[in-house]
C-alpha cells in the first residue's frame, strides 16, 4: 500500500474503544457529591479534556471553592469510580473498525503510536488486548500539558522517532483535533465535521478509516 506517512498515531477513547459513557457515569457521581450541576450536554465540554481540567471545569458550577488537596482528592475519587468501570472491558468493547485499521496500518510497513490523556490508558489497551499493537504509548503521565496543547502528539512522534510532517493523527475531539494539527501533522477526525472543523480529512467512524484515503 502507498502512502506518504512513516507513522500514525491514535487517540483511545472515542477512536480505538467507546469509555465515554464509564467516564460520563463516573464524573456525573462527582459531581453529584460536589452539588455541581451535571447532564450529558455539558459532559460534551470534558470531551478531550484531562482529568485536571476537566474537574475544574465541573468545579467551577460548584457552590464552593476547593483547595488543591481537596482537587485531588476528588480526581482521585472520580478515577476510582472509572477504574471499577474498565475492569469489565474486553476485546468486544473495540469499536468496528479499530482493529482493522490497527493491521492496515501495521502492514503498510507504518509505525503505530497512541496518545491518549488518559492515565488508565495502559489498563485499558490491556483490558482490549491490543497493547502490544502500538509501537509507543503516550499518556497523561508523560507530558505536562494536556490536548489541546500539542506536546502530547509531538512526543508521540520523537518517540517514534518520526518527523511530525510524516505523522497521521487520528481523533474524535475537537480538542484533539487542534494537537494534532498544531502539532504540524495530517489530522483524520472521526465524527461530525461541523465539530471537528480543523481536521484534514473527517469520516463518521473508524470503519470508515482507509490508510490509502490519505
Amino acid at each position: 500500500m502507498s502512502t506518504r506517512f512513516k507513522a500514525v498515531i491514535f487517540d483511545l477513547d472515542g477512536v480505538i474503544t467507546d469509555t465515554a459513557h464509564y467516564h460520563y457515569l463516573a464524573w456525573k457521581r462527582l459531581a453529584d457529591s460536589v452539588d455541581a450541576p451535571f447532564d450529558e450536554a455539558f459532559n460534551e465540554q470534558l470531551k478531550g479534556v484531562d482529568r485536571m481540567g476537566s474537574l475544574e471545569l465541573i468545579l467551577a458550577r460548584a457552590p464552593r471553592t476547593y483547595k488543591p488537596e481537596e482537587k485531588r482528592a476528588l480526581a482521585d475519587a472520580k478515577n476510582g469510580h472509572y477504574q471499577e468501570s474498565i475492569a469489565t472491558m474486553t476485546p468486544g468493547d473495540l469499536l468496528p473498525g479499530a482493529l482493522r485499521a490497527l493491521e492496515e496500518v501495521r502492514a503498510a510497513g507504518l509505525k503505530i503510536g497512541l496518545a491518549s490523556v488518559s492515565r488508565n490508558a495502559f489498563t485499558v489497551l490491556d483490558r482490549l488486548g491490543i497493547r502490544d499493537r502500538f509501537d509507543d504509548v503516550v499518556d497523561a503521565a508523560t507530558v505536562v500539558n494536556g490536548k489541546p496543547d500539542p506536546e502530547i502528539f509531538l512526543t508521540a512522534a520523537a518517540h517514534l522517532g518520526v518527523d511530525p510532517r510524516d505523522c497521521l493523527g487520528v481523533e474524535d475531539a475537537a480538542a484533539g483535533v487542534a494537537s494534532i494539527k498544531d502539532a504540524g501533522m495530517f489530522a483524520v477526525g472521526v465524527g461530525s465535521p461541523d465539530v471537528l472543523h480543523r481536521a484534514d480529512r473527517v469520516i463518521p467512524s473508524m470503519a470508515a478509516f482507509r490508510l490509502s484515503d490519505y
